[in-house]
């Protein structure tokens, strides 16, 4: 995965049981598992434990893919991946008539031992096919023992989309009768790693937009994103030539992917390629889906989560913060978009009590550090979904000199009864705390500019007692206020009040 990676947002993924079965309904592992309960000692693989050609009509059938063209060559794929992730098993590819051998596969790899005179013709022996340790596991197995099935398969599906395309692999075999890969120009390693960028890239994108997956990127934009610099005005004809020929490649990988479950993919249009050699680079503004169109499943957040947590990337998932104490939720939230916060808060609540749930939350929110006001910001929130449960451990915050402004709001707004006037420096203080909160969270300017305005008109002389205030944001919130009020005249006493605090302290 590309280094160099800003802190993701948490992605929303559905239950392990969710996922489970949509790893199950992803086309090539439902054929995969069906050409594994349909194989027996019988069935003949060649020295790769491959199924010969011989076969394949009978396991395109079997996959009921007897009447579509295309039906031997999904067979052999699916065939394949219940080799690789161990659906089945490969007790012997010796010579033909052999009925045990030595060799075992891994259920991680090929893993067969060449036997003599076999091979992908009518030579070929049986094989010694049997049914692997992993098919128990389909329907005898926990929702991660799927997933974990899942990403095998699709580990062997990156395999081949990385692989390099052969026109005509003569040309590339050398005097030892092996693949020359200095001839065929592959970098394995390079092409791995531009394939994890681009998935990598599609899952920023993904969380950063919710983390819901619900939009399509253009396939343009992916991968511009690999090759463009950030820095670069007008990409150079160089630059677009190198977009282009990125594009193709992930065409290809793409259509791959998607049988396994990893994306939803719209191709790129096969009319594109025709009308850009006779007319030059063509760009329809009007259909952008010419171009193609991706975006991860559910799955596909799960499984390059999964890669970029392997990468040693930091990748939260709402959710990791659950079992937590409330001190690790609040201060969690803050890397948390609006949508994520609140997911998260409520399956936090979820696990307790609400009356020690919202104890716990107050207990934590109380600080003098930089964190602290959007700490209770959350807490609030975080109260708000807790409900009127949460009322006598609100009530018991009311005289706390941090938490007794919001336990008045809090209060307020549920309409209950008997709460005290607060005293005007607990009204200034949860001012600035307010505001500091909202600087914190990076809220929208003319969000902060209302806010700004709105508390400042409501007291007069507004500047003149909050430089006063004992709280730790109180320069800092004026030196903002100064830049947010629209007011010049207002800016100004801002500034002023800001530098008597500096001063003061």
């Amino acid at each position: 995965m590309p280094e160099d990676r800003p802190t993701l947002p948490p992605v929303r993924l559905p239950s392990d049981a969710e996922l489970a079965r949509d790893a199950l309904a992803t086309p090539l592992l439902a054929r995969a598992v069906r050409l594994a309960r349909w194989a027996d000692p019988r069935t003949r693989v060649g020295v790769g434990g491959e199924l010969v050609d011989e076969q394949l009509p009978a396991a395109a059938e079997a996959l009921g893919l007897g009447g579509d063209d295309d039906g031997p060559a999904y067979a052999s794929e699916a065939w394949r991946v219940a080799v690789d992730t161990g659906l089945v098993d490969i007790e012997d590819a010796g010579a033909s008539g052999s009925e045990s051998g030595a060799g075992s596969g891994s259920g991680s790899g090929s893993g067969f031992e060449p036997g003599a005179e076999t091979g992908s013709g009518s030579g070929s022996g049986t094989g010694g096919v049997v049914a692997g340790a992993n098919l128990a596991r389909v329907t005898g197995g926990s929702p991660q023992d799927v997933l974990g099935l899942w990403q095998d398969a699709l580990d062997v599906v990156f395999a081949d989309a990385i692989a390099p395309v052969l026109e005509d692999i003569t040309d590339v075999i050398g005097d030892d009768g092996e693949i020359d890969l200095e001839a065929l120009n592959w970098d394995p390693e390079a092409e791995a790693a531009f394939l994890e960028g681009v998935l990598g890239n599609l899952y920023l994108l993904t969380v950063t937009d919710g983390g819901a997956g619900e939009e399509s990127v253009p396939l343009p934009v992916l991968a511009a994103s690999m090759i463009v610099p950030d820095d670069m005005g007008e990409p150079t004809d160089d630059v677009l030539e190198q977009v282009s020929e990125a594009m193709m490649r992930l065409d290809d990988q793409f259509r791959l992917l998607e049988p396994v479950g990893l994306v939803r993919y719209h191709p790129v249009d096969e009319a594109l390629m025709a009308e850009e050699s006779t007319a030059g680079p063509l760009v329809d503004e009007e259909d952008v889906t010419r171009y193609g169109m991706v975006r991860l499943t559910p799955l596909g957040l799960y499984g390059v989560r999964a890669r970029l947590l392997e990468a040693g990337v930091e990748a939260p998932a709402v959710g990791d913060l659950a079992d937590k104490g409330a001190d690790v939720l609040l201060d969690g939230l803050a890397q948390f978009p609006e949508i994520s916060a609140r997911a998260e808060t409520e399956q936090w609540l979820a696990r307790r009590a609400p009356a020690d749930a919202a104890r716990e939350l107050l207990t934590a929110a109380r600080g003098n550090d930089e964190g602290a006001p959007l700490r209770r910001l959350h807490c609030q929130q975080a109260l708000a979904l807790v409900g009127l449960p949460a009322e006598p451990a609100v009530r018991d915050a009311l005289d706390d000199p941090q938490l007794g402004g919001l336990a008045r709001v809090w209060l307020a707004e549920r309409g209950t009864g008997d709460v005290p006037a607060p005293p005007e420096s607990m009204i200034f203080w949860l001012a600035i705390d307010t505001i500091a909160a909202q600087l914190a969270a990076g809220g929208e300017a003319a969000e902060l500019q209302d806010l700004v305005e709105g508390l400042v008109g409501r007291h007069s002389g507004f500047f003149d007692t909050a430089w006063r205030v004992d709280h730790p944001a109180t320069a800092d919130v004026l030196e903002a206020m100064g830049r947010l009020h629209r007011d010049k005249a207002m800016a100004k006493e801002a500034r002023k009040a800001a530098f008597k605090s500096r001063s003061a302290r």
